[in-house]
């Protein structure tokens, strides 16, 4: 018997709001508004979309013994140690095969939120599994304490940075990847320039408490639309970003996942990190198959688990995400297949309800980044 979905602090303004909600990762969460998800998907794009992203896992890590970064390297192949206060990284945790266990933000905590402590944002879906991991490999040198009483915000859109400097002082002076601790309407609130829908924004935890007071501050500006579920995927999706146990899991090392850019130059030298046998040899002489943008010919869109076929009809791979993509005005893809045929141009089939389509391997993202420089 299924669980009953958990209900993040916004629950009732999605349902005031006239949001369809669906279970997603354990929670009720909404796949779209009145509006619809073109129009959600569209207005993100163009202005400034608003997403409760309170289901995922928010946490301090403290050190005990040494720095608290060097302590997380033993779990993550990235630049830790690195990071400057206040400054955020995209990571993924691995297991002892090299294999993605999950992608995550980790942020080295700015100043006024106390020393040797990073800021960690992990997948809703794993959440748990992820905070028994760290705890359980870090014990005696750091100590983890979850953050289930804050909720989590993001403000996606070009619009975004006009729109949260009226009532964050000082915002539009972060950089991408950069964090702060900001006021808004006397509530304290841990912002970071970041997000994941390829557009400038920003992510913002705040106290489950206040969640409800301040999404409606921000719903009230002109420029801001509640976002659903189903237009995260459609933006996230034409950014050519990756969903955990969709397009990366356990198996899932990161060169063929095309993220060998988390795993940090030093890193690589030392080979200090799980997996390293796999990941560096991986990185020599390349993986046996490799993620990739897919574009069908038509317009169906073709979904996860469609199989993916050379010009023989012979098997090469596997569609692990794919919809319309409302920018792109068309059918788009992500999948992996054999290295062979995963040069930019190669002509292949995709299985559509027990029919070959006709597509071809595509240049990821689809739609331009435009982080904020």
């Amino acid at each position: 018997m299924s669980e009953t979905p958990k209900h993040t602090p916004l629950y009732d303004l999605h349902v005031k709001l006239g949001g369809r909600m669906v279970p997603f990762a354990g929670y009720a969460m909404p796949v779209q508004y009145p509006a619809g998800i073109l129009k959600e998907h569209a207005h993100t794009r163009e202005a400034a979309g608003f997403f409760d992203v309170s289901h995922m896992g928010q946490a301090f890590l403290d050190g005990m013994d040494g720095d608290v970064a060097a302590a997380f390297e033993t779990l993550a192949p990235g630049d830790v140690a690195g990071l400057a206060p206040g400054r955020q990284r995209y990571s993924v945790l691995l297991n002892d095969n090299g294999g993605i266990m999950d992608d995550l933000m980790v942020a080295r905590a700015a100043p006024a939120l106390g020393q040797n402590r990073l800021f960690l944002v992990v997948n809703a879906s794993m959440k748990d599994a992820d905070f028994t991991h760290i705890e359980t490999k870090l014990r005696g040198r750091a100590t983890l304490a979850r953050l289930d009483d804050r909720a989590l915000f993001a403000l996606q859109g070009p619009k975004a940075v006009t729109v949260l400097a009226r009532h964050a002082t000082g915002v539009e002076a972060l950089a991408f990847m950069e964090t702060g601790v900001f006021d808004i309407a006397g509530v304290r609130c841990f912002i970071s320039r970041s997000g994941y829908t390829g557009e400038d924004g920003f992510e913002i935890s705040v106290p489950a408490a206040a969640a409800h007071q301040l999404a409606e501050k921000l719903l009230a500006e002109p420029e801001v639309a509640p976002i659903g579920l189903g237009a995260r995927d459609s933006l996230r999706l034409e950014a050519g970003l990756c969903l955990y146990g969709h397009d990366i899991d356990a198996g899932t090392s990161p060169i063929e996942a095309g993220l060998a850019w988390v795993i940090a130059k030093r890193r690589r030298q030392a080979g200090d990190f799980p997996g390293a046998g796999r990941i560096l040899k991986e990185l020599a002489e390349g993986p046996a198959r490799r993620r990739v943008g897919i574009l069908p010919e038509g317009r169906a869109p073709v979904r996860e688990g469609a199989e993916i076929l050379n010009e023989k009809g012979e098997t090469v791979g596997v569609v692990t995400s794919g919809g319309f993509g409302p920018t792109v005005n068309g059918p788009i893809a992500m999948g992996y297949v054999v290295s062979a045929f995963a040069a930019v141009g190669t002509p292949v089939q995709l299985m559509l309800r027990g029919k070959a389509v006709a597509g071809s391997i595509a240049a990821l993202p689809f739609t331009p980044h435009r982080y904020v420089k």
